[in-house]
């Protein structure tokens, strides 16, 4: 135990750990150094130990004691202070035990000596603790311990700590989770989520370690909606990491979410998630190289399905729905499947250019450029024969379906319409014009080109940068095309040509420069 104050000192320190606390910002080191010459640093952890009944007291030691720790000259003294740490995460005092959460948290990311911080948190046995936090405490204590676990395992040998070699760990986090209540285990899934984006070892030791099937557990069992959803909503954010896919993919989860998006009792709320989740899953290069065919193709049959809705049906889950395949296509294997192996990308195109639902036609556009390659290396936006076949058939009967009869009316009939859906448009032009078709029928429609050169047409930054890609995707397609060589598209070539050099930002609007104005004194 620390030695307490003295009787006579106590208000003093008291005091002068109020002012310090009181501060806004982060003291520099040398202010830490000076007030803890004033305040010993025992002294201070002895005030919370002792049965001193002053007011205030503990909560403001432990005010003054986190702005001590949170600078780096503070955090290097937490390696001799191991024993309070863990004192602190064991008592029950809400206050001392989020400073000793936050003390870890400091020891961790800002100790010098990466080497000391783990021989600390290995020698007090802090790591269990920390769990035990984790399932008990109380939402903000658990969120420090999320971001100190994640950088125990950032650091040399952390990791090790949580996973070690032998696999014979003091805390073995499936059988935690099944022994915890539905919060604990969210808590649990939380921190997983968050070590897997950590490093490749990570990442292995959770499959190794068999952890993704709590992700499997929650979502199979879908009785308590909320859940359901809280888990599905920490694997949305695991499914971002690049790496994510090959290990997840090589699980049951992609069948289980397929279940959800066809469960038609489950809430659409829950079913939207779910799909989100499934287009990320196969948004990476490699997923078609793991996942089995056939599972996608029932993924594509769940969404067409709920694309077949009437519109009365939930408009957020089509938007999911379409966000979806538009993740699938952004990578060639992904268009191919979508464009030959399913009519589901038939949605896409014909959803594009229908007005009836704004955000319906904005999440399809959107999608219908990814397919198109616009997020894909130059040279890998075109596919091959048949998909490239299906595609251009897609447009034109999408056209003659319509009341404009041809894909120029069509891009043109989205370019007159409001600027959220016009930067769309730009994006879906800039990938089709790859194809010679459609190049074609945006040369030869003057008012596609009058619109997408004309430098005043867009006022937001992210408008004018639309715009401009288009331009320059047009002219870069323009220029190893035979079109290039006809007579009659040389003035629209120049227009392009100026649009090019002219930059997305510049204006050809003059410029009227401020001039001082002589009045006459006797108009006064």
């Amino acid at each position: 135990m620390e030695p307490s104050p003295a009787p006579g000192e106590l208000g003093a320190m008291l005091q002068a750990a109020g002012d310090f606390a009181s501060y806004p910002g982060l003291h520099s080191d040398d202010t830490v150094k000076q007030f803890l010459e004033r305040c010993p640093l025992p002294k201070l952890l002895g005030a919370l130990q002792s049965e001193a009944d002053a007011p205030g007291m503990v909560e403001t030691v432990t005010e003054c004691l986190d702005k001590v720790f949170s600078s780096r000259y503070g955090a290097s003294l937490l390696p001799s202070y191991g024993a309070f740490i863990q004192a602190g995460l064991l008592t029950d005092s809400k206050g001392i035990r989020k400073l000793a959460c936050k003390a870890v948290l400091n020891l961790l990311d800002k100790a010098e000596d990466s080497a000391a911080a783990v021989e600390t948190v290995v020698q007090h046995n802090l790591y269990p603790v920390l769990i035990n936090c984790l399932i008990d405490g109380d939402e903000e204590i658990s969120a420090i311990i999320l971001d100190a676990v994640k950088r125990l395992a950032e650091i040399p040998n952390g990791a090790e700590i949580i996973f070690p070699p032998d696999g014979q760990g003091s805390v073995q986090l499936d059988r935690v989770a099944s022994q915890s209540s539905s919060l604990a285990r969210i808590r649990i899934l939380s921190l997983i989520a968050k070590l897997f984006t950590v490093s490749s070892y990570t990442a292995t030791a959770i499959r190794d370690s068999n952890l993704l099937s709590i992700f499997e557990d929650e979502i199979k069992d879908r009785r308590d909606m909320l859940k359901t959803l809280s888990a599905l909503e920490v694997l949305y954010e695991l499914v971002e990491h690049p790496h994510s896919n090959i290990f997840l993919l090589k699980t049951n989860l992609l069948q289980l979410i397929i279940d959800v998006i066809n469960d038609s009792s489950a809430d659409s709320v829950i079913r939207s998630r779910a799909t989100l989740i499934s287009g990320r899953l196969l948004s990476s290069v490699d997923a078609f190289t793991v996942i089995d065919q056939s599972c996608v193709t029932n993924l594509l049959a769940a969404i067409d399905k709920i694309l077949k809705m009437e519109e009365s049906q939930n408009t957020d889950e089509i938007e999911s729905a379409l966000e979806t395949l538009g993740l699938i296509g952004t990578t060639t294997q992904g268009a191919h499947f979508l464009l030959t192996s399913s009519n589901v990308a038939r949605h896409v195109v014909e959803t594009s250019f229908d007005r009836q639902g704004r955000g319906r036609q904005l999440a399809a556009l959107h999608a219908f450029g990814s397919i198109c390659g616009v997020d894909r290396q130059e040279d890998q936006m075109k596919l091959d024969g048949q998909a490239e076949e299906y595609l251009k058939r897609l447009v034109y009967t999408t056209a003659a379906n319509s009341s404009k009869l041809t894909p120029s009316a069509l891009l043109l009939s989205i370019l007159q319409q409001d600027p959220d859906i016009r930067v769309a448009g730009y994006r879906v032009i800039s990938g089709l014009v790859v194809r010679e078709w459609c190049l074609r029928e945006v040369c030869l429609n003057s008012e596609i080109i009058r619109l997408v050169t004309d430098p005043t047409m867009e006022t937001t930054k992210l408008g004018m940068e639309a715009r401009y890609n288009c331009c320059v995707a047009i002219n870069k397609s323009l220029s190893s095309s035979q079109l290039l060589h006809e007579k009659s598209l040389s003035e629209l070539i120049g227009k392009l040509n100026d649009a090019v050099r002219r930059g997305p930002y510049l204006s050809e609007r003059k410029r009227v420069e401020a001039r001082p104005v002589v009045v006459p004194a006797e108009r006064f």
